[in-house]
């Protein structure tokens, strides 16, 4: 990628969404291109040249040595009949009229089109080359976005952590298993097999029915559908599931279904999967 003033803006950003999509990509100034940089561009490589007019005196220097070295040229660039767009092999109009400076003066809406174009060209090498999350992760193994895209819900899990009661309990045998646990619900079990989750919910709609007697035992206020989750799963898969279910927690599972623990939402508010 190469440009001058604004345009070298975007380019260098171009260059590193290009980067982070498994595209290799490097930013030459135009300018310095001539004093020595040029060496940065090798056997191989596309030159993509941004310039609105077309004209840039560096750019147009430029050019000429990088078509003589066998460098393919793709203008991006608002003239088709510039000396820019006529040196390339390559042209990609990205014209505007008027900026949206008051003035037309300051680059604005053609920096915007430029960098827009930029991405488009990105996103279609990703599918080209068939780069997926995975690839992306690799890319991007810091910051939220990186865990966002390598957290699974086992690393969000406590495994001292495991509230649960089995379908007999008592109420108060529940609530105690809820208090310990602090996630607002507990997972009933029977004879090592998931049956059914109690949550903070579970209990306010016992209260309302006056379901609260001696009498009371799990199986009679518990939710049959638990909401689980492998645990080998990333955690935005949870968070996901548990957007469209409408609870705030989701069990973790190991590949024989036996319970791991609990994910809660602010779980993964905490490590940044969702806001």
């Amino acid at each position: 990628m190469s440009g001058v003033g604004k345009s070298a803006d975007v380019a260098r950003k171009i260059v590193a969404t290009l980067n982070s999509t498994g595209s290799p990509a490097l930013f030459v100034h135009a300018g310095d291109a001539v004093h020595g940089d040029l060496g940065g561009i090798q056997s191989g490589d596309v030159v993509l040249c941004l310039s609105k007019s077309g004209r840039s005196a560096e750019i147009l220097a430029l050019a000429p040595l990088i078509k003589d070295a066998g460098h393919p040229i793709v203008a991006v660039t608002g003239s088709a009949e510039s000396q820019l767009a006529s040196l390339a092999d390559h042209v990609i109009l990205a014209g505007v009229d008027p900026e949206a400076c008051p003035f037309d003066l300051a680059p604005t809406t053609s920096t915007a089109v430029q960098m827009a174009l930029g991405d488009a060209i990105a996103l279609c090498l990703m599918e080209a080359k068939g780069f997926g999350a995975d690839d992306f992760a690799r890319n991007h193994p810091g910051g939220t976005l990186g865990k966002r895209l390598t957290i699974r819900v086992s690393d969000l899990v406590d495994s001292g952590r495991l509230p649960s009661v089995t379908p007999t309990a008592s109420l108060q045998e529940v609530l105690l298993s809820m208090t310990s646990g602090r996630y607002g619900a507990t997972v009933v079990i029977e004879s090592g097999t998931i049956v059914g989750i109690i949550t903070d919910g579970d209990l306010r709609r016992a209260l309302e029915a006056g379901n609260t007697s001696s009498e009371t035992v799990a199986s009679s206020i518990m939710g049959t559908t638990p909401l689980t989750i492998s645990g080998d799963s990333l955690a935005t898969e949870a968070a996901v599931a548990i957007k469209a279910r409408g609870v705030t927690q989701i069990i973790s599972v190991d590949s024989s279904g036996n319970y791991c623990g609990i994910v809660h939402l602010h779980d993964l508010i905490r490590e940044g999967i969702v806001n």
